[in-house]
């Protein structure tokens, strides 16, 4: 029987997305200043509500920035069945989901509010980030990697060092350029052809050539 690669997001209620939304749009809006109260507000349900759902502000924080980080989905591929052309297609859609998350407004004001925060008691939001963020991403595309090491169409010693190649063939300059201040907004025509270029540059490094 086939076996899949399972998609690991955590999965909210559409109400409950409602309420993650509005507390995105308020990071932007407020960074440090958001509150239980002010996401209450915007998002048209109680108080009790949200300490219901999400316990205290750093687990309403903790959902929001896993509500995010689902913008960057789990490849789901048959490891039985996974060919050359099946892996380069999750790699490339995964590839394109990424760099769209990161340049987007919201991953930039939350790595703004965690670097700001790192090191320091301050809610714990840079740990927060960083665990529900980029180290959560990074498990969801490590399995495929691996899957494509099984069947012999990938070749590494470390499936941590070859995401972090791919990690930097897709997002290059374009977060710290963002984090720094530079305003720029690529068009998804623009994001599908450098996810595109990424995965062939990052094919071009592991793949497995077959003999001519």
């Amino acid at each position: 029987m086939a076996s899949a690669v399972a998609n690991s997001e955590e999965v909210f209620t559409p109400r409950q997305q409602q309420v993650l939304t509005a507390a995105l749009d308020l990071l932007v809006e407020q960074g440090d200043r958001l509150t239980m109260t002010s996401v209450a507000r915007r998002a048209s349900c109680s108080k009790e509500t949200l300490y219901k759902w999400f316990g205290d502000r750093d687990g309403l924080l903790t959902a929001t920035v896993q509500w995010q980080a689902a913008k960057v989905k789990a490849p789901q591929v048959d490891r039985w069945r996974l060919d050359s052309a099946s892996l380069r297609q999750s790699i490339e859609q995964f590839a394109r989901d990424l760099l769209g998350t990161i340049v987007g407004d919201v991953s930039v004001t939350l790595n703004r509010l965690a670097i700001g925060h790192a090191g320091a008691e301050k809610h714990g939001l840079g740990a927060i980030v960083l665990e529900n963020g980029p180290l959560a991403i990074r498990k969801r595309l490590k399995p495929v990697l691996e899957a494509g090491r099984e069947a012999r169409l990938l070749r590494f010693d470390s499936s941590e060092e070859a995401y972090r190649s791919f990690f930097g063939l897709v997002v290059r300059d374009a977060q710290i350029r963002l984090l720094l201040g530079e305003t720029f907004t690529p068009a998804e025509a623009e994001i599908a052809r450098d996810a595109a270029r990424a995965t062939e540059q990052f094919l071009a490094i592991y793949a497995v050539h077959p003999a001519a």
